[in-house]
């Protein structure tokens, strides 16, 4: 009996405790959740945080204009900042409609983006009647950067020292003064046409191929009047050559306050200023966008690249994506009533 006891006890001691095969085999385990995972159609793989990558800042313009002279600048700072290197890519022609196209049809991962104006976001739309992008549905608003006006100058033989007595001599004179714009649709020619669609005069366009000559023709007094960007003006008037009558923004810039508006001269309302906003493909993720609203806005308010802006009358902004979007759609109708009571088509 002792005997059989013993070899019993020895037997139950040998025999295996029970183990769950979920706990016996936790690779088994494992790779059955990542089977699972696989054919449910979930990701189990870490996204790399944004940006793991260099980002292409695409300009609708060619190298050496205005765009250029305040994107790159930024381009630099966003490289610091973001930690991965922020290209520009000069993609000019078509008034800026190649570029924007090219922005609209990339991926929307955050690694194209685009710096735009006033004329690719709220006046192509109506002087083309084919645009090949959309403004509004193609895009993801980053932020609004920044506006800088233009300076209504007129020759010194005009013989008109405000908006008023420009205003009255227009009205008397209908058709007999004459302005010059960089192009038919360019911003100094809307925002010529917008003085006279809210005043009723009616001034005569000859348009240019560039700001170039018709600044020179202004100089020469082959036409009278002009509405000129802050850096090729600002020489001209210091010196005489050419009298500048307002700006066309809402506000004084800060490098020029003893100028007066348009509107604080005689035109209630009148607003016209030269726009620069951030903008990624449509369907790029909250989150990437709002990554880079946050670092566009912190290079902004670098003192170093402030002070640049607001050397060349250009007053900062910065903001939400969602005040862009809104600022979007009222110049878009704004722009629109311009384009259609002064006639202007450009294909």
């Amino acid at each position: 009996m002792l005997q059989s006891r013993s070899s019993g006890s020895a037997q139950r001691r040998s025999r295996p405790a029970y183990r769950s095969p979920l706990t016996a085999y936790p690779l088994l385990l494992t790779a059955y959740g990542l089977i699972l995972a696989s054919w449910m159609g979930v990701s189990v793989a870490q996204t790399p945080s944004y940006p793991a990558k260099p980002v292409r800042l695409v300009l609708p313009y060619p190298p050496g204009g205005g765009s250029d002279t305040i994107a790159r600048p930024l381009a630099q700072r966003l490289t610091e900042f973001m930690g991965q290197q922020v290209i520009v890519d000069n993609r000019g022609g078509a008034g800026g409609n190649i570029g924007m196209e090219h922005v609209a049809r990339s991926t929307p991962d955050g690694y194209t983006i685009v710096t735009a104006l006033t004329a690719q976001l709220a006046v192509n739309v109506s002087l083309y009647r084919k645009l090949p992008y959309d403004p509004v549905k193609d895009f993801a608003p980053i932020t609004l950067l920044a506006e800088g006006p233009y300076l209504l100058v007129v020759h010194p033989s005009l013989p008109v020292k405000s908006v008023k007595q420009l205003i009255a001599l227009a009205r008397a004179r209908p058709n007999q003064i004459v302005y010059a714009s960089s192009g038919n649709g360019s911003g100094g020619h809307l925002a010529a046409e917008l003085l006279n669609s809210m005043t009723g005069i009616r001034m005569l366009h000859v348009p240019y191929k560039g700001g170039g000559p018709a600044l020179v023709d202004l100089l020469a007094g082959q036409v009278q009047v002009l509405f000129a960007t802050y850096a090729s003006g600002r020489g001209h008037i210091e010196s005489g050559r050419m009298r500048a009558l307002a700006v066309s923004t809402a506000k004084r810039p800060a490098a020029i306050p003893g100028l007066p508006t348009v509107a604080e001269a005689g035109v209630p309302g009148y607003d016209s200023g030269v726009w620069y906003a951030f903008l990624a493909p449509a369907g790029t993720p909250r989150d990437i966008v709002g990554k880079l609203n946050r670092e566009i806005v912190r290079a902004l308010n670098h003192p170093d690249y402030r002070k640049m802006l607001v050397n060349a009358a250009i007053d900062p902004i910065g903001g939400a994506p969602e005040e862009l979007g809104q600022h979007i759609r009222r110049e878009i109708g704004k722009w629109a009533k311009v384009v259609k009571d002064a006639g202007v088509r450009v294909d």
